[in-house]
């Protein structure tokens, strides 16, 4: 089984989506922006994935600025409440599955978190190959 937390208006997270379903997965898709976070689900996702709050911050197109978590010495528990208030500020999509967790950025970090690659020839929105037409990664 495949989970991905997702946001629809975001490329990226589109990309990585489509390249799960083209792999044939059917993921669990959470938009993580209605949702929210709960306390172990994030901590949990980023001792997986190896993330610190400050290295899965997003940054831009989010309040962090706003909120002061870009000035030196805000501490990573500072950053995680406020992920927690804001979900927006967890820089997406994160992908679990068998084959571990990751952040997906960029989004052809999926690739090794599938079992088998999407058929190709595969491109991402902007028109990136990603997977030839023999069904090898490009890249």
């Amino acid at each position: 089984m495949i989970v991905i937390h997702h946001n629809p208006d975001c490329g990226t997270s589109r990309n990585v989506l489509a390249m799960i379903e083209a792999s044939g997965e059917t993921p669990v898709v959470i938009e993580y922006l209605m949702e929210g976070w709960t306390r172990p689900q994030l901590l949990g996702l980023f001792a997986a994935a190896g993330l610190t709050p400050r290295s899965a911050l997003r940054e831009t197109k989010s309040p962090a600025k706003e909120l002061g978590l870009l000035e030196p010495g805000v501490s990573e528990e500072a950053i995680f409440e406020a992920m927690l208030e804001h979900p927006v500020l967890v820089n997406r999509p994160i992908v679990c599955s068998p084959k571990g967790v990751r952040l997906c950025r960029p989004s052809e970090a999926v690739l090794d978190l599938l079992e088998t690659l999407p058929p190709g020839p595969f491109y991402k929105e902007d028109g990136e190959l990603l997977v030839d037409e023999n069904g090898q990664r490009v890249g």
